[in-house]
């Protein structure tokens, strides 16, 4: 039987001072309505491919939940000993368990980064700027530089007037080369809050002279003060930094982290971490991603800086892990160092950089999935069987939004948590064609299929893309699945982005309000930095 923990030892557990993963395996939609808020979300369609990387140590104290603590949760716990995982446990209950303990559940998405801003605006009293006091500087003509901390496809898809593109974990490395006198006033935007006010502070605490503000709700602010959104803006900071300001910035930015408790690491120590068991230690590369791209550390996974501080548990599944920082010059790794280190990390720099390595990669790194012998056909092989061949079914597992944008004729959506009841009237004997998005998750669905009985399983290869290379039509079914059937989409506030004002005041709300629904004991799971005045 499968050993479970009650909701109240597992927040002792969460207060103990030691590693803990707490998994939340339901879909995305689901877990962004309601979950723990130090879990981290694995949905089961994706748990295979996912747990490896989030969290590494098969060791490590492990908790999964479902919403009730049913089917799923019990065979999660079964692939994850069969991957090795040695200490792993069920939540009683589930999420529903925890809430009838008395125990709060978060709605929204890396909530613990989140909550942790509005702790540092609180904190820090981080100077903020209206969209009107903004726009009346522009039309005064007055000198300002508009930062957008968000990564560049963000920027790319919406920016406010004016702004250039240059993602927080950038904003030390590249403040010089942006900024060319003490007296021009930096704003810092963000969708939202987060990143604009972690962006101010992060030149602030640095200690640039110039005059810091994060804007007030970002282009959401913006666009309730009724002004336009640019789309497609091109304005971005230059990936060369000039070698020369590098001696002035590395020891500032250095002494920042070391003030929030990171620490400089040998590339020896590092190595010797990485390959012992006793501890979780993730080495993530916080530069640009095309800098990752060209050349990168064995072992490493990008995490660009600005990101990794905005949703820290993205790359990071284990509480209280060892995090070592890379970058080629210490100063982004370590500029990051200072956010993670308030976090309830243990966050280290690694001396010298990636040349300080024993080995490097080039291109996009490994991919750890490995291969499960389902036979694969391609998009066309595909096409000429369901014509010829009409007992031939075929699934689509791609995301469910996705599916209702396109889709090939004929296709069932499916997700694996309700895989059985989805396709309880096909026949197992029949033969079975299951296709997505190319991101893995078709492996695992033939896996579920094979394992409820079905003997004909093949996939095919390049999912919907192969699809339409190969000159097959799609379909769109814009109510198929339907909204409580797509358990992977998140519709909270979905549209907040789209121009729809009052989302983006829900959203807003949202923000504003998570500090205050923390317990003394959610707190303690944050150490603020001195501040440097």
């Amino acid at each position: 039987m499968t050993e479970t923990i009650t909701p109240q030892a597992l927040d002792d557990q969460l207060a103990d001072g030691g590693e803990i993963a707490v998994i939340d395996l339901r879909e995305h939609g689901q877990y962004g309505e309601a979950h723990l808020l130090f879990c981290v979300s694995i949905p089961f369609s994706r748990l295979e491919l996912s747990v490896g990387s989030l969290v590494p140590n098969r060791s490590t104290r492990v908790v999964v939940y479902d919403q009730d603590d049913g089917e799923i949760a019990g065979r999660a716990t079964d692939i994850l000993r069969s991957l090795g995982y040695r200490n792993v446990r069920r939540l009683q209950g589930g999420a529903d368990g925890w809430k009838a303990a008395g125990y709060r559940l978060f709605a929204g998405v890396n909530v613990p980064s989140k909550a942790f801003g509005e702790m540092i605006a609180e904190n820090f009293d981080t100077p903020a700027i209206t969209a009107d006091e903004l726009a009346k500087k522009q039309q005064r003509g007055e000198k300002v530089v508009i930062l957008d901390g968000r990564p560049w496809e963000e920027f790319h898809a919406q920016s406010i007037p004016g702004a250039t593109s240059c993602p927080n974990g950038e904003l030390i490395y590249r403040i010089q080369s942006l900024v060319d006198d003490d007296q021009t006033e930096v704003v810092i935007n963000c969708a939202g809050r987060t990143r604009s006010i972690i962006g101010c502070e992060m030149l602030r605490q640095y200690g640039i002279k110039n005059p810091v503000y994060a804007l007030r709700n970002g282009t959401m602010g913006w666009r309730l003060s009724g002004r336009e959104i640019n789309k497609g803006a091109r304005q971005r900071a230059a990936l060369e930094v000039d070698s020369d300001s590098l001696s002035s910035m590395r020891p500032r930015v250095l002494s920042m982290a070391e003030r929030a408790g990171a620490a400089v690491i040998s590339a020896d120590m590092a190595q010797k971490w990485i390959q012992s068991d006793e501890r979780t230690t993730y080495l993530l590369d916080v530069r640009d991603p095309q800098e990752f791209r060209r050349e990168h550390l064995a072992g490493a996974r990008s995490a660009p800086g600005g990101q990794l501080i905005q949703a820290t548990d993205e790359w990071i599944g284990v509480r209280r892990a060892r995090v070592v920082l890379v970058d080629d010059t210490e100063v982004r790794a370590a500029a990051c160092a200072y956010w993670l280190s308030q976090m309830d990390y243990e966050v280290y720099i690694l001396k010298g950089g990636k040349t300080a390595w024993w080995a490097t990669e080039s291109g996009t790194g490994t991919d750890n999935r490995d291969p499960v012998g389902h036979r694969v056909v391609d998009a066309a092989t595909a096409a000429d069987r369901l014509m010829n061949t009409p007992e031939t079914q075929l699934l689509d597992c791609q995301a469910a939004m996705a599916f209702r944008k396109a889709h090939a004729n004929g296709a069932r959506w499916v997700i694996r948590p309700n895989l059985p009841a989805q396709i309880g009237d096909l026949d197992p004997s029949a033969p079975t064609l299951v296709m997505g998005s190319g991101d893995g998750r078709e492996q695992l669905i033939a896996n579920d299929l094979v394992a409820l009985g079905y003997t004909d399983v093949t996939l095919v290869s390049g999912g919907i893309k192969a699809w339409t290379e190969a000159g097959q039509d799609l379909v769109a079914s814009p109510d198929t699945p339907s909204d409580s059937e797509a358990i992977d989409y998140l519709f909270f506030v979905h549209d907040r982005h789209a121009g729809n004002l009052e989302a983006a005041k829900q959203y807003l709300a949202w923000e504003h309000g998570l500090v205050p629904s923390l317990t003394e004991r959610d707190l303690e799971h944050y150490r603020l930095a001195p501040i440097n005045t």
